[in-house]
């Protein structure tokens, strides 16, 4: 990725970017700004300080490397439950609009840039349909937009992805081999991309599982995790089909049935290592995109600076008035099939919220590598028309639609009334009363089956969960319980009590009485208690 140095100064380079990445993501902590908006903009400033050495994306490095774990961490969190109930309005987006939005920049590009015809429109647009997976969701779930449209924007950026390079694939056959697919073509490679891209991530999550089942060891299914999402999208890549559509469909798959074959110990270890690499695999990208400004400037010619930032804004303007233009007769397409003809039912969306979803269109960094993996020359040996104007613009696009639409969101949502709506915290309450009511029964059942000696120990367990019973009622408990007022008592002290045996520890080790072995298991019983605690 870099331009100059050995394997050593790469090594240093990476160092530096890991270490800006904390800082400044820290620093977005304090600002209370979604940390993609901070690091893009860290990494344009970067960009400025002479002797910041010049790195490069690699496309290669973007689709093989960076998009697989990024893409699979995405789908894992994503509630199967709903994206199949948002589905039609998901497909709309990620096939409607991506297709709405490349045949709008292909009419608009040809009267707006010099030299542009509706060919290059259709690269330039097919380039930048995608939205990316990260940063729309983490600014949406930040400010608490309401829980079904976070669900449809985060299923949307998981499948646009393979809509938009399968158009950027056939907008690249038009330029560089001049010939234009017909529909039929069109529809026979889609229905393949899609088919098999989906049968190999399926496969290949059944083969994980069956492994799964076997192990309980959580270094070897770390490692196993890791290594699924590069091996599906490679898989489908091998065959050409969309390896974005493998890495979802078997994340998709094994998250739902994780519950069954992760233990809980490697369950917590996994999800730990998964949030510290998608954090710094995530920081990393939006840092490299800020830094890219000096190599896109570098290859600009025959243009002004003011003409540049002229069609920089009006192409920034244009796809976002393209996806809000798409939003608003989408939205009444989606509700009209989802409830007259499958039968669902959910309040139809009104005008604030779909204005939301349309302006939650942010690009991020499969735009900008498909930008930077256009051929540089065509057949003839003559240079890909206009290719790092197309670069530029695509930068463009994202830094406003990261930058301007994510800093304006929050204050927009709240200015619609909408802040505040997001979660499952009905779901979760009642979830969490029926469990701990099923359990309450389960103990009264077993009392009556076992021996009369262990009545002291079922007393004990019918008071702890009868007390968790109260304390996720709203109301104050009855005669068996504790009222609220006590409930806050009882975790104030509880998590002192919490404290002072953390710090017992901690002396008996430093006074050599226990080492570190013993230390570290004593403060995981604890850390699992005073987790237990704040969720209560």
């Amino acid at each position: 990725m870099m331009q100059s140095g050995g394997i050593h100064a790469v090594e240093i380079v990476f160092l530096i970017l890991l270490l800006f990445v904390v800082i400044f993501a820290a620093l977005a902590r304090k600002l209370q700004t979604p940390y993609p908006i901070v690091l893009v903009v860290a990494g344009l400033l970067l960009s400025f300080i002479p002797g910041i050495p010049r790195i490069s994306l690699n496309p290669d490095v973007i689709f093989l490397v960076v998009l697989p774990p990024l893409l699979y961490a995405a789908a894992w969190f994503t509630s199967w439950r709903d994206f199949k109930f948002n589905l039609v309005s998901i497909l709309l987006l990620a096939f409607g609009l991506v297709s709405f939005t490349v045949l709008g920049v292909a009419t608009t590009a040809e009267w707006l840039f010099r030299g542009f015809d509706w060919r290059l429109g259709f690269v330039l647009g097919a380039v930048v349909a995608t939205t990316d997976a990260i940063a729309a969701t983490s600014i949406a779930k930040r400010v608490g937009l309401p829980q079904r449209i976070v669900d449809i924007l985060e299923g949307e950026s998981l499948v646009n992805d393979a809509t938009g390079l399968l158009a950027l694939e056939f907008a690249i056959a038009m330029v560089v081999e001049g010939r234009t697919p017909t529909v039929a073509q069109g529809a026979i490679r889609l229905t393949y991309l899609i088919a098999i891209g989906i049968g190999i991530g399926l496969v290949l999550g059944l083969v994980v599982e069956w492994f799964e089942r076997r192990i309980d060891d959580a270094p070897i299914e770390i490692v196993v995790s890791i290594l699924t999402p590069y091996a599906a999208y490679l898989a489908a890549e091998s065959v050409r089909a969309s390896g974005v559509l493998a890495v979802v469909a078997c994340g998709l798959y094994l998250s739902r049935q994780s519950s069954e074959f992760f233990s809980a110990s490697v369950r917590m270890k996994t999800l730990a290592v998964w949030d510290s690499l998608t954090f710094a695999v995530n920081g990393l990208v939006f840092v490299l995109i800020g830094l890219q400004l000096p190599h896109v400037l570098a290859g600009i010619r025959g243009y002004s600076l003011r003409e540049l930032l002229l069609y920089g804004a009006l192409f920034s303007a244009i796809v976002i008035v393209l996806r809000l233009l798409w939003m608003f007769p989408a939205t009444k397409l989606s509700y009209f099939i989802r409830t007259r003809i499958l039968g669902q039912t959910y309040a139809k969306p009104n005008a604030k919220q779909i204005f939301v979803v349309g302006w939650t269109g942010m690009r991020g960094v499969v735009a900008l590598a498909a930008a930077i993996a256009l051929p540089e020359f065509l057949p003839d040996a003559s240079p890909f028309p206009h290719r790092n104007l197309i670069i530029f613009l695509t930068f463009c696009v994202i830094l406003v639609t990261l930058v301007l639409q994510g800093l304006t969101l929050p204050p927009l949502i709240r200015a619609l009334g909408l802040a505040g709506k997001g979660g499952n915290e009905d779901e979760e309450a009642e979830a969490r009363r029926i469990i701990t009511s099923t359990a309450l029964s389960h103990l009264e059942s077993a009392r009556g089956e076992d021996l009369q000696d262990f009545a002291a120990v079922y007393d004990d367990l019918s008071r702890r969960y009868t007390r968790r019973l109260a304390s996720l009622s709203k109301e104050a408990s009855d005669d068996n319980g504790m009222s609220n007022q006590e409930l806050s008592r009882y975790r104030k002290i509880l998590g002192e009590l919490l404290r002072l045996e953390r710090k017992t520890a901690v002396r008996l080790r430093n006074e050599g009485r226990i080492n570190d072995e013993v230390l570290r298991k004593i403060e995981h019983e604890l850390d699992l208690s005073e987790t237990r605690l704040t969720l209560s």
